[in-house]
């Protein structure tokens, strides 16, 4: 425990863990550092409170409230690489030559992707997209179709969320003469692939402050480089120069998606791209969340768990181009159309992810059979869908609070994802395993890895990354913290609250939405719902029948949590979860995301 959270002790006595297996710890708040925020910025004493805990102060909390592109888009040509990258394709511009941009089948790779390709095609440009297949290809540039694209006459490539450690691939189109620009955000290596340039804030030897930045970020300062360059040469005489701000809900969608810390320059083009989704201005944007159902504001949840997974689907299941394809669609029939397949395969997808999930986490329990599960889970298994082996690795990272790998044997030859945990940096891992001859190729960042591999080599790669994450974590990290903002009753759980907490949004990695604990609720009602009744959904009474709240625990059904809430007895319980508004039929309502309870008698 640190010096910034405390224990729930009238909760959880004596090290007991609640229905979830967890701690309970409240975020120490600096009392004096909130009443100074709430006095000098004049907002309500809990958005001071959860600000305080957050690190904030009166000199830097005016422009997280208000997070303004003006004052945290760093200067493009702060990136190694940069100014030389828009050079050569505002060059490409003016020349009429072919260039292709290779994208990954991500969200990330998708949206990159599309702000570029957008871009190109508003200033002129002679522009194709390429997404490789995720099952035929892999992951990342491949020399046959970077040479394929060299013969159907591009002349320059621009690689988006891939290429940092391609270099074979890379070798080999440089050698064929074909330009390549990288434009990537991934751990990288002492060396650096023969690329005509490479653009990436977390190239070793680049000292960039925006490390955080995913791949469309990135991008994004390609574009408004490559704009000024254009600029600079009089190519807008008598051109109408694009807006590039009307691109910011695609930079939205890569950023949040890719859960990168919503702080600094990444909280401002989430933020502003918020206001262009809302004003419904890409077509396919608008299509993929009218067949999603979504009628309320959007915001940051409804880009990474709504809009996301559904272009992510393309990728995972179905037509890796389709994402892109969407995004970059002027025609609402065909956007339509597109947004329709998304939401099928989305559906496929599920149904494919619970099957090995269900695998995959019997295989653990096998494996462990009552003992600790040690620093690394790995589940692996033949015939697994690739697709879907990084969901599936975060739902193993959530249920055992420990780095996860999921590989998908294909023979001989495994494609792995693995998802890790604050503290250890799985990505460096990976890069270090490929280095020492473990892996066919990988590559990521803290969080976040992929790679493949022969079947032989995974005793050898298991015992790797478990000594690395050992030294990391410790050999069996303690159960997982489930970190409180604040305590507050049912009656307190109010729409005024959830409604003044909004000034702290947009919500996501290191600004994580508040998380409340309701103390003393009475489960008036509890139901499964949910197309497979995994859902549990409950009625909640506060202390004396005061105030009535409405909550939800998903795919909790058959937990120790889920039974617990089915079978309360009328027993009190103390719960703890994130506040949100729920619309339904133009009504709105506070509801409870349950992350967490514990009975509040014995």
């Amino acid at each position: 425990m640190d010096s910034q959270t405390k224990p729930v002790a009238e909760f959880l006595e004596n090290g007991k863990l609640s229905l979830g297996g967890k701690r309970w710890l409240v975020k120490a708040t600096d009392e004096r550092q909130a009443l100074a925020l709430s006095q000098r910025l004049r907002i309500p004493e809990v958005v001071a409170r959860v600000l305080a805990s957050r690190g904030l102060n009166v000199e830097t909390a005016g422009d997280f409230l208000d997070p303004k592109l003006k004052a945290l888009l760093p200067d493009p040509s702060h990136l190694k690489d940069m100014d030389k990258a828009a050079r050569r394709i505002a060059d490409a511009v003016k020349a009429g030559e072919g260039i292709a941009i290779f994208g990954d089948y991500d969200v990330d790779g998708a949206t990159s992707s599309a702000v570029l390709k957008r871009f190109l095609d508003a200033v002129g440009a002679k522009v194709r997209v390429y997404i490789p297949d995720r099952l035929e290809e892999g992951y990342g540039p491949n020399a046959p179709a970077l040479l394929k694209l060299q013969g159907e006459g591009a002349s320059l490539v621009i690689t988006v969320d891939c290429g940092q450690v391609s270099f074979e691939p890379l070798a080999a189109a440089h050698d064929a003469g074909l330009d390549v620009i990288v434009v990537d955000h991934h751990a990288g290596e002492p060396r650096l692939p023969k690329a005509f340039a490479v653009i990436n804030p977390n190239r070793l030897d680049d000292d960039s402050p925006h490390g955080q930045m995913a791949a469309v970020g990135v991008a994004f300062l390609v574009v408004v480089a490559v704009n000024r360059q254009l600029k600079e040469d009089g190519w807008y005489a008598g051109r109408k120069a694009p807006d590039l701000m009307q691109w910011l809900d695609i930079v939205a969608l890569g950023t949040v998606c890719d859960v990168v810390a919503l702080t600094g320059v990444n909280r401002a083009l989430v933020a502003q791209g918020l206001k262009v989704l809302a004003s419904r201005q890409n077509i396919g944007l608008r299509m993929l969340a009218d067949v999603a159902g979504v009628k309320e504001k959007p915001s940051a949840y409804h880009l990474g768990f709504v809009l996301g997974p559904r272009i992510n689907a393309g990728g995972r299941v179905g037509q890796s181009d389709l994402g892109t394809r969407l995004l970059t669609s002027a025609s609402e029939g065909e956007a339509l159309a597109l947004a329709q397949r998304l939401n099928d395969f989305n559906a496929d997808r599920q149904d494919i992810e619970a099957a090995v999930l269900d695998e995959a986490v019997t295989q653990v329990d096998r494996k462990l059979a009552g003992d600790e599960p040690g620093a690394i889970v790995i589940a692996h298994g033949d015939g697994w869908h690739p697709g879907v082996v990084g969901i599936v690795a975060s739902r193993l990272k959530e249920k055992f609070n420990r780095p996860s790998c999921v590989i998908s044997w294909n023979g001989a030859v495994g494609t792995a994802s693995g998802r890790s945990v604050t503290g250890a940096d799985l990505g460096s891992a990976v890069i270090a395993a490929r280095q020492a001859g473990l892996l066919i190729k990988g590559g990521g960042h803290a969080m976040a890895a992929g790679f493949s591999l022969q079947r032989e080599k995974l005793p050898e790669l298991e015992a790797f990354l478990a000594e690395r994450m050992v030294k990391a974590l410790g050999a069996n990290p303690p159960p997982p913290g489930l970190y409180i903002d604040t305590i507050t009753s049912v009656a307190g759980a109010n729409m005024h609250l959830v409604k003044t907490l909004e000034q702290i949004g947009p919500f996501g990695m290191a600004n994580p939405e508040p998380r409340f604990c309701i103390k003393d609720a009475t489960i008036v009602k509890a139901d499964p719902v949910g197309s497979d009744q995994s859902h549990v959904r409950l009625v909640l009474s506060g202390e004396g029948g005061q105030g009535k709240l409405t909550a939800i625990a998903f795919r909790a059904f058959d937990s120790d949590l889920g039974q617990a809430l089915m079978n309360h007895g009328g027993a009190p319980f103390h719960f703890v979860g994130r506040l949100r508004i729920n619309v339904w039929n133009g009504y709105e309502s506070v509801q409870l995301m349950v992350d967490d309870a514990v009975k509040a008698w014995g």
